[in-house]
């Protein structure tokens, strides 16, 4: 099932065609530098191109005031819904405010086409590759701590989120879901778990027509990893929270808010906010990332 949204007088309308990542237009690519070896690690925000399997890859990189090259600094790759662009999912999640707070980088790439080629869709791009060699090229060059790296998206980039946490061995800590879900050909299969830890947070809407696909997926994630859920205290009416400690020492932490649709709680700006959820899915992951650095 794709998801596709749509904007009428200033409202989203949601329109489903086959596969699953959340519709937009696509805002304009962000201008690209040259190549990736002509960059200078500084503060600020940063227009950059990575070439990656034949393609030129474009991303937003901010890196707060208080970057210095000589620390290391934890690293969030942000990917946007479908179709959209790294500008749009800058918006929406606001994680600047946070990253210069707590001296973080935070990447937002853009999709080829619009969208990630996630779980159910979209496009054939190698994006699990792309966001490997993306996570090296910004430990390398831009001083990202290895051990906490994480990974956040909605919708096509919350699916996204969930593949290369399994598809790749040791590069994200963490990955936080919103809107999103572990489902699609690729999880029918019992083995289709990371390898090594990868502790996820994840915010659902009870509202959204995804949501029993997205419960449905995180359970069997659950299942497939001997967590144990137990439920925890919101202090948030309508909104249901658990953690499952896992076999392999990673962690599931689970929000369901009972009256929010296909959005991101507590963005005020972007398509896909939901201001008025009642908890902030951008202050919530971020403390959660903090928590869970890679394990060795």
């Amino acid at each position: 099932m794709r998801r596709t949204v749509a904007v009428l007088t200033g409202l989203c309308l949601t329109i489903v065609a086959a596969g699953c990542g959340e519709r937009e237009q696509p805002s304009s690519a962000p201008s690209a530098e040259p190549s990736a070896s002509g960059e200078r690690p500084a503060a600020g925000d940063h227009d950059l191109t990575l070439s990656h399997n034949g393609l030129d890859r474009t991303y937003l990189l901010h890196a707060p005031p208080g970057y210095d090259p000589s620390r290391p600094a934890a690293l969030i790759i942000a990917l946007h819904y479908y179709p959209g662009s790294a500008t749009s999912m800058q918006e929406l999640a606001g994680l600047e405010a946070r990253a210069d707070k707590d001296n973080a980088l935070v990447a937002y790439p853009d999709g080829v086409g619009g969208g990630f080629n996630a779980l159910v869709c979209c496009g054939s791009a190698d994006d699990v590759g792309f966001l490997t060699a993306l996570t090296d090229h910004l430990v390398q060059t831009w001083h990202a701590d290895p051990n906490r790296v994480f990974l956040t998206g909605i919708s096509n980039g919350g699916d996204m989120s969930f593949r290369a946490a399994v598809e790749t061995t040791g590069k994200f800590a963490a990955i936080g879901v919103v809107s999103g879900g572990y489902s699609g050909k690729l999880t029918t299969a019992d083995s289709y778990v990371p390898k090594s830890p990868v502790s996820v947070i994840t915010f659902i809407g009870g509202q959204d027509r995804y949501a029993s696909t997205f419960q449905t997926g995180i359970k069997t994630w659950q299942q497939r990893l001997t967590c144990r859920p137990s439920p925890k205290a919101s202090g948030v009416a309508g909104v249901t929270h658990t953690v499952a400690g896992c076999a392999d020492g990673s962690e599931v932490s689970v929000y369901t808010l009972a009256d929010m649709g296909h959005s991101w709680p507590g963005a005020k700006t972007g398509q896909l906010a939901a201001s008025s959820a009642g908890v902030s899915a951008t202050d919530l992951m971020w403390e959660f990332f903090a928590a869970h650095p890679r394990k060795a």
